[in-house]
Order: structure tokens, then sequence, then C-alpha cells
């Protein structure tokens, strides 16, 4: 199979993600006012009413609209900086950015449950719990996207220490693989097992297969959670993992570790970070939380389905609902009652 390499503002390496000239987009007074009147107009609808009709941004969505299309078209990764967060409660904050995100794309379910907005935050969950997931720990994450086009995450309170944000560009890497090792590049373009989330209770399947990078029309795209992979392969009803295939992912973290590869940062309290999932991976420092509860470290989190979308390959059909360009897309379907 003939594979070329990969060029554009995709193709970031470490700190050049910050020579961007979108990043960061610092919002302005007026701007913060606009989101406060458009969270009073809209107060009294449920929170899956807000969109761009509901949740008026006249003046800024210029920009929001600029940032949809840098998040699928140039370096995918986006913060917006100067959100007031000390202005609004932590509730009404919630709705804002939900409905600021709403200009970005539409925000799916992230939980069995239906919950399109979710609090990243240390619950305590024991190691092994049915209900845990990483973002619900204090510790170290790996490398890895999730199930959705676009990831928006709004800082409600920074931890004590650590808890620092790092992304690196999924199209970086698979460059780097592509020069450096070849046959690698020749396995992870070939499905994986990925084990059922242990949330993602109303998925009947207990397996999906899809690769780690694939192109569909000319378009790229990575899916990389190691963790749901390994789990898939511990089951002996898999066909056992080959040492090429272990190789070439443990390669992808490797090369995902690279100090030159990666950029880190912290999401300071009102960061708005937003990553498109296909061509970024984010991961997060362990942290260690504030003896006081009010000041934990507490982010929310939404996962979008963009109308600007590229397709998909269609091995990505089992696990993400649908592959055309702009379809609506991934997240968790919930348990029907």
């Amino acid at each position: 199979m003939h594979h070329k390499k990969i060029h554009g503002a995709a193709d970031w390496r470490g700190r050049q993600l910050f020579e961007q000239s979108t990043w960061p987009l610092v919002l302005t007074s007026t701007e913060i006012d606009e989101l406060a009147a458009a969270y009073a107009q809209s107060e009294h609808l449920p929170l899956d009413a807000l969109d761009r009709q509901s949740f008026p941004l006249p003046v800024l969505q210029h920009k929001l609209a600029a940032l949809q299309t840098e998040l699928e078209e140039g370096c995918g990764a986006v913060l917006i900086k100067g959100y007031d967060v000390d202005r609004f409660t932590a509730k009404q904050s919630l709705r804002i950015f939900f409905g600021l995100a709403s200009y970005i794309g539409t925000a799916v379910s992230q939980s069995a449950s239906g919950e399109r907005m979710f609090h990243v935050r240390d619950e305590g969950y024991a190691v092994g719990q049915p209900k845990a997931r990483g973002p619900n720990t204090s510790k170290r994450l790996s490398f890895h996207t999730d199930r959705c086009d676009v990831i928006g995450f709004l800082c409600l309170q920074q931890a004590d220490a650590g808890g620092e944000n790092q992304l690196v560009s999924s199209v970086a890497v698979y460059n780097q693989i592509f020069e450096q090792r070849p046959d690698l590049l020749e396995q992870l373009m070939q499905p994986f097992y990925s084990k059922r989330h242990n949330v993602d209770t109303a998925n009947t399947s207990a397996y999906c297969q899809q690769p780690v990078f694939s192109f569909c029309d000319g378009k790229f795209a990575s899916a990389f959670l190691r963790i749901l992979i390994d789990r898939a392969y511990e089951d002996p009803q898999i066909p056992d993992m080959t040492p090429l295939q272990r190789e070439a992912l443990d390669f992808v973290e490797q090369v995902c570790d690279r100090p030159e590869m990666h950029v880190e940062f912290r999401q300071e309290r009102g960061d708005i970070l937003l990553i498109n999932n296909w061509i970024t991976y984010h991961r997060r420092n362990a942290f260690q939380d504030h003896a006081d509860r009010v000041k934990r470290r507490h982010l929310l989190r939404v996962w979008l389905a963009t109308p600007n979308s590229r397709p998909l390959d269609p091995a990505f059909e089992a696990n993400y609902g649908a592959t055309e360009a702009g379809a609506l897309r991934g997240g968790m379907n919930p348990v029907r009652q």
C-alpha cells in the first residue's frame, strides 16, 4: 500500500502550536457582556435547547466561525482566554459554555445517561470501579482521542499542583512514523480491536475494530485510546495481539513522548480549550487537589459533532454511528429507560 507524507497547518511540532495566529484567542469585555446577555435571554430554556438561535452572539459568532474552520482545516487546537469565571456561578458558566460550544458543533452524549456536559474532576473512585473513568481520577492520562469530532474544556478551577495539559499533532506523529518506521505504519493502518468502554452500557457490541491511522477521500483521521485496545486483547476470545502490532502501538506513544513533538501548558481558570480529535491527541499530568473541596480542580467537558467535519473510513461506523462528512456522529447512546 502506498502512503504519503501529510503537509499543512496540522503538521506542527511542539511549541510551533503557540506560533499559530489563532493561539490564543482573547475575549474582549464586550464579548463577555454578550455571553452574559445571551445567558440572560435563554436561562429559562433546558440546556439541550441552547443553540445559535436561542443563544445569540452577534459579535462573537464571527470569531467562533473562524475557530470552527481553524479546528478542521488548520492546526486543530485553539485556546480561548479571558472568560471571566468569577463573574458567573458554576451553573451559569456551564450554560454559557454549552451555548458558546453550539457555534462550533452539536453536543453529543458522553454517557449512558445522556449527559451532554461532563464534569472532569476527581470523584474518588477506587481503581476498577465500574463508574470509574480516567477524567474522574487525579492520575496521569496517556495521549488519546475521545469519541467525537471536537472536544471542548472550560476550566472552572485548577488543581493545587499538576494537571498540566499536553497536546501532540497526530498528523506530525504519522509523518514521523512514515519516515522512520514505514513497516509499523502499515500495521497502524489496519484495524485493531477496541473494547467497549465500561460506562458505555447501551452499546450492545463488546468490541469494535478500527485503525489508528486512516484516510478517506484524501482526508487523514486518527483515533487512539490505548487502554481500550489493550483491554480488548486481554480477552481470550480475541486473537492475540502480534508482536509487530504491539511494537507499532508502543512506537506511537514513544513518538508522542518526544519533547520536541508535544507541547505542555496549564489551562488556567476561565480558559477554554478546543481540540479536533482526528488530528490531535491530548493527555493530562497527574494532579494534587486543594484540601478545600471548593478549590478542587474542576473542568467542564463537551463532545461536539461538527458540521464541517471530515469523512471517515467506513471502519469507524460501528463506534461513531456515521462516517459521512458533516454527519451527526460520536458520543455514547443513552440507555433507554
